[in-house]
């Protein structure tokens, strides 16, 4: 399922500090929604610090990154800290939103299956509108794939 070219669903979600974030909040500018599946795991670790170092290009291209996992504020908050992560990282703990975009999948490691968040990005244009669905990202390529491809849609 692509939410390509439809509208954003909505959400409030509590970040690392506790702090609500909504997604009518960004109303007005670009924002990545980024899905990953766990807190201080290997590929999560550099696909979150990717989005860190590269920050300032993102603020100077005026993409706003809100990271979402369905692990809990509390782990969020030492994730954030121990990596020095500079974004909101927003709790879906009963993984609503994770479902609004489709990302709760039905996953397989050594032949067992599990459901599992899916690790996608949504950008999402100053409207509230999808623009672009990243399936499957690579963690250390992500970043930079949207840095690219937002002076496409800034044209």
């Amino acid at each position: 399922m692509s939410l390509q070219n439809q509208k954003a669903p909505a959400f409030i979600l509590p970040d690392q500090n506790n702090k609500n974030h909504s997604l009518v909040d960004y109303h007005g500018q670009w924002v990545l929604v980024y899905f990953y599946p766990k807190d201080d795991t290997p590929g999560c670790t550099i696909e979150a610090c990717s989005f860190r170092d590269a920050w300032k290009n993102f603020k100077d291209a005026d993409i706003q990154v809100l990271g979402i996992s369905a692990d809990s504020s509390a782990s969020h908050q030492k994730f954030a800290e121990k990596f020095k992560l500079n974004f909101p990282l927003l709790a879906d703990v009963d993984k609503k939103v994770v479902n609004d975009y489709g990302v709760w999948v039905e996953k397989s490691m050594y032949g067992k299956k599990y459901m599992g968040i899916q690790r996608d990005s949504f950008l999402i244009n100053p409207d509230g509108v999808i623009v672009k669905h990243y399936i499957k990202v690579k963690p250390e390529e992500h970043s930079a794939e949207i840095l690219r491809d937002i002076k496409n849609y800034k044209k």
